[in-house]
């Protein structure tokens, strides 16, 4: 690998590569392997691919690529010259494919998407409902590109925009470019950047740090890791513009949870190509400009995700959140002046400068301009990661992109923001997705995580399930998130065990509020989010479980009394076999629960092939109200 020079290497290199491929005219397959298509099978396919090439003594072109998105329906496959967007293709589907496709020209059917409604094959990833609404800017490299090869970057645009500012843009002239754009912090907090930066470079006369943060801990969220995992290039390019433009940085850390194993292989493979290439390091493209880039992995706390409990980790000590002012970009690594952005908000740095400001700014809503990546998880049809321009309601997302509830089930709620972000109904489906309309309805952008619900959730016990996650990660050092988040989770778990007491409610909403008020760091603080919502939009779910003693939608076996219904039970005897405390007896040809042994655990449920167990509603063990089914 030759080092480049000059600045106008990185021009001269990507023409010739791009000259070299078009000459090869080689076909190429593009075989998913982020970690979600990995999971279904995607090195293996692209494995086979490899050996069935091989034996064949065929000149194909097998590439490894990051996420396509559409993590429901891996291992996704692109082929060249035909066109063609497969899906599911599994290694023992290669022969076929390898026949039919490559060496025939024919489309397999089985592999494309069909329209639902019209049976129609689709061809192409663009032409696809998931696909048609998605703007890729923080992602548009991701799927089509090696992330483990340089060269690859470079003959889509990479580094061409850190050329153009080494070649003619002054560091004011970046930052109010960056400015122009209205990019704010895709992290969560929305903090402008071009304005994070400028407050920076006003920081005169010492040493300077520059942070890229990829701590992402929000179960189910999956974002950073994909751009890590898939354009590392565009993360490392947009840090050392930023570099530049903030001034006396010299030294940039990238800081990614160990659990990302695949994005940790990528980024390091990157950094050590870009070193090689002349990007990173001293003299950079022959300009006298030094920048070098160290990769740092965390132990997997979520805390560490807060901008100073991160810089906290990287210094060596327990990354626990410092009370602010002073800021980072006043006081941050090392008590030095230090501009912490997410990943995906370096991501688009490469893209601004390419493309301007004015493209960046004409994208989104007034306050929120650009895209937003989103992990779609939870009870939809078509879980994945989509990128969207901001303004783009939570019904589209839903219901175009995401194809609506599976099992086309009812609707509830959407949670939006991680672990810490509320629960919105469906009134709240036509909001738009930015940061302004979402903290108006008590939610927040957050990193971009997205749950879907459905008729069968219970909004109490998901309020639980999330403070539970929240509680156990709370690092401890401020008593309103420490002891605070452990009493509303108290209260919770009673109310979820058929314990709810008159007041619950109103105490849960003056915790809720004193934490938010009072807590040291932004997670404290956001953490009594999906319960304030859920007792916003679900109130009534709270007070059937205290004053009804019943679940409206039987999730919390704990509530309610259990009988089985003696004309349609088959006499298995499966529900006394897996019931721990015995309370389901066998008399005179029958079955009957004891509700005084019965601890509601709901198990019997479960193992009941005829759902012949029923839930009733009661004020008190052995008191027989209405009875519905079990499940």
């Amino acid at each position: 690998m030759n080092k480049l020079r000059h600045i106008n290497d990185v021009h001269v290199l990507r023409e010739r590569l791009l000259l070299e491929e078009k000459t090869a005219k080689q076909p190429t397959l593009k075989v998913c392997c982020g970690t979600g298509c990995v999971a279904a099978g995607g090195l293996e396919t692209a494995a086979a691919f490899a050996a069935e090439i091989e034996k064949q003594g065929r000149e194909i072109k097998v590439v490894r690529t990051g996420c396509l998105g559409w993590c429901e329906k891996g291992p996704l496959v692109t082929i060249e010259p035909q066109h063609l967007f497969y899906q599911r293709v599994t290694a023992s589907d290669v022969p076929q494919i390898m026949d039919l496709t490559m060496a025939r020209g024919r489309p397999l059917n089985r592999f494309l998407y069909a329209e639902s409604d019209t049976g129609e094959f689709i061809r192409w990833r663009d032409e696809i409902p998931f696909y048609q609404k998605q703007t890729s800017v923080l992602l548009r490299n991701c799927g089509w590109i090696s992330p483990t090869d340089i060269y690859d970057a470079v003959k889509v645009g990479g580094y061409e925009a850190l050329a153009k500012v080494l070649a003619g843009m002054t560091p004011e002239a970046v930052i109010d470019t960056i400015k122009r754009s209205g990019l704010r912090g895709r992290g969560g907090a929305g903090f402008p950047t071009g304005l994070k930066w400028e407050l920076c470079r006003r920081q005169e006369g010492t040493v300077k740090y520059l942070i890229s943060n990829g701590d992402e801990g929000d179960p189910g969220a999956f974002m950073d890791r994909s751009v890590m995992e898939g354009d590392p290039h565009s993360v490392i390019e947009g840090m050392i513009i930023a570099a530049y433009a903030i001034g006396d940085v010299t030294q940039g850390f990238v800081y990614v949870r160990a659990e990302y194993p695949l994005a940790v292989t990528n980024l390091e493979l990157a950094l050590r190509q870009a070193e090689q290439l002349g990007l990173l390091g001293e003299n950079i493209l022959g300009t006298g400009f030094n920048f070098t880039v160290e990769l740092k992995k965390g132990a997997g706390a979520f805390v560490c995700g807060e901008a100073t409990a991160l810089t906290c980790s990287i210094e060596g000590t327990r990354g626990m959140p410092r009370q602010t002012p002073p800021y980072p970009v006043e006081a941050g690594l090392w008590d030095k002046p230090t501009v912490l952005n997410n990943v995906k908000t370096f991501a688009a740095v490469p893209a601004i400068i390419n493309r301007g400001a004015d493209w960046f700014a004409g994208i989104g809503t007034e306050r929120s301009k650009g895209t937003q990546v989103l992990a779609l998880t939870g009870k939809v049809k078509n879980t994945g990661l989509v990128e969207v321009p901001m303004g783009t309601t939570l019904r589209e997302i839903v219901f175009d992109v995401g194809g609506g509830v599976m099992d086309d089930k009812r609707f509830k709620a959407v949670q939006i923001g991680g672990p810490s972000g509320g629960c919105l109904p469906e009134k709240h489906l036509d909001l738009p997705i930015d940061f302004d309309s979402l903290s108006s309805v008590g939610a927040m952008m957050g990193s971009g995580g997205l749950v879907v619900m459905d008729e069968d959730d219970c909004m109490v016990g998901v309020a639980r399930f999330f403070l539970s996650f929240t509680q156990k990660e709370s690092c401890g050092k401020c008593p309103p998130c420490r002891i605070g988040t452990y009493q509303m989770l108290k209260v919770l778990d009673r109310i979820v065990a058929g314990e709810g007491r008159p007041g619950d409610i109103e105490l849960l909403e003056r915790l809720g509020g004193e934490i938010k008020a009072t807590a040291l760091c932004g997670l404290g603080r956001t953490a009594p989010n999906p319960i304030l919502t859920t007792i916003r939009y679900f109130r009534e779910e709270y007070e059937a479980h205290i004053y009804g003693n019943h679940c409206p939608v039987k999730a919390c076996h704990a509530l309610g009394t259990y009988r089985i219904v003696d004309e349609e039970c088959l006499l298995c005897g499966l529900c006394m076999e897996v019931c721990e405390k015995k309370a389901v007896i066998s008399a005179r040809q029958r079955y009957y629960i004891d509700e005084v042994k019965c601890n509601r655990c709901g198990i019997c449920l479960q193992a009941c092939p005829v759902e012949c167990i029923l839930v009733g509603e009661s004020n008190g063990i052995g008191k027989e109200g209405v009875y519905e089914a079990g499940r």
